[in-house]
């Protein structure tokens, strides 16, 4: 089944009216946040970085269209996704280090400043892997980007410089806490769960990243969480970690502005990656990783969604080469749109998910 052309709609079918919604569902959790919630300061770094990020992006079009910095669409992708072929990418160059010079300013505590510093180097890392990944496709002329070895290895060696700056300054607990005041205390098995969770975050978000405006909002969405079940910790939390955070949703936000439908920009590898890695240093650094579990609901469903129509498809291959599939097409996003679902609908879909998700992994956020 394939998916219906429209033809251009108003602004109302453009997205601007579910990325208005989506932007002040995250403002007003922030300005309530600073209302009610002791010791937070949450909507100054999201608002600065969201016009910085917005400025950046829309600054960045132009200068990336006369590099020829231009998405190259993969040929097994659903037929309307052929008119984003062109569109300027790699996105994630202006707007990643918007995100992580707003976040590395939140305070001037020594140990969270380092704590801040280690996350944002990272997060760069993670940047430039992508940017490598997503420069390789454009000369290519392909999707194909880095071989899967050489990305894996990258990625595995910029997470393991986390994990032992971590290690050497004491700043990850070995238990992990879940809701109902229930930790799981895993000692050393702390550092490889470290190493999955960059992994399979960051490839997690890569995947999402497949419509206009999909990892950008629903990356927003987390980052906001995480920033929230931060502070409604009280003393157990981190302010540090949460302002950080909201710069990180600001940085999102407004590049949501230029990547909801119709895209302008789209971020790239070089900015998926990079979500990823925020998301899992933080909640490393902050005994998130539950929350992040739960909250991070849609980018588990699309990683899972790939893994399982791989392995069914793996497992039922007959001797012609063909086997079965569970999806029409995965990641999860595309399923959806080849059964009819236009792109308009399915990421405002995807973003109210991600809000119940949110929602419930604020409720069922660790005490201590």
């Amino acid at each position: 089944m394939t998916i219906t052309e429209e033809p251009e709609q108003s602004w109302w079918g453009k997205g601007s009216v579910s990325a208005a919604l989506l932007t002040l569902v995250i403002f007003a959790s922030s300005i309530a946040a600073d209302k009610w919630v002791s010791n937070a300061q949450l909507t100054l770094p999201l608002l600065l970085a969201t016009v910085a990020s917005m400025t950046a992006a829309s600054l960045g079009i132009s200068p990336l269209k006369a590099l020829k910095v231009r998405q190259v669409v993969c040929e097994k992708t659903p037929k309307g996704h052929k008119r984003k072929s062109g569109t300027p990418t790699m996105g994630g160059l202006l707007i990643v280090p918007v995100g992580t010079i707003l976040g590395g300013l939140i305070t001037r505590e020594p140990e969270a400043s380092q704590q801040l510093l280690t996350a944002s180097g990272v997060t760069l890392a993670y940047m430039v892997i992508g940017g490598f990944d997503d420069w390789c496709s454009l000369k290519q002329r392909s999707n194909t980007g880095l071989r899967p070895q050489s990305k894996l290895l990258l990625q595995t060696t910029a997470a393991l410089v986390f994990l032992v700056i971590a290690a050497w300054q004491g700043w990850i607990s070995s238990t992990v806490s879940l809701p109902f005041g229930i930790s799981l205390s895993l000692g050393m098995l702390i550092w490889p769960l470290g190493l999955f969770v960059f992994l399979a975050e960051s490839n997690a978000t890569n995947l999402t990243d497949g419509l206009d405006g999909l990892a950008s909002g629903c990356g927003s969405l987390v980052f906001t969480g995480l920033a929230l079940q931060l502070m409604l910790r009280g003393n157990h939390g981190n302010p540090a970690l949460a302002g950080f955070c909201m710069a990180m949703a600001g940085a999102w936000l407004g590049f949501l502005m230029l990547n909801r439908n119709p895209a302008r920009i789209f971020m790239g590898d070089t900015g998926s990656l990079a979500m990823g890695a925020a998301l899992s240093a933080v909640a490393l650094l902050s005994d998130s990783l539950w929350p992040l579990l739960v909250m991070g609901g849609v980018f588990l469903a699309e990683s899972l969604s790939v893994i399982i129509q791989v392995s069914v498809f793996k497992a039922t291959k007959e001797a012609n080469g063909q086997g079965q599939r569970l999806f029409r097409m995965a990641p999860l996003h595309h399923h959806f749109e080849l059964g009819g679902m236009n792109e308009r609908v399915v990421v405002p879909c995807f973003w109210l998910a991600t809000v119940v998700f949110v929602v419930l992994g604020l409720l069922l956020r660790p005490l201590a």
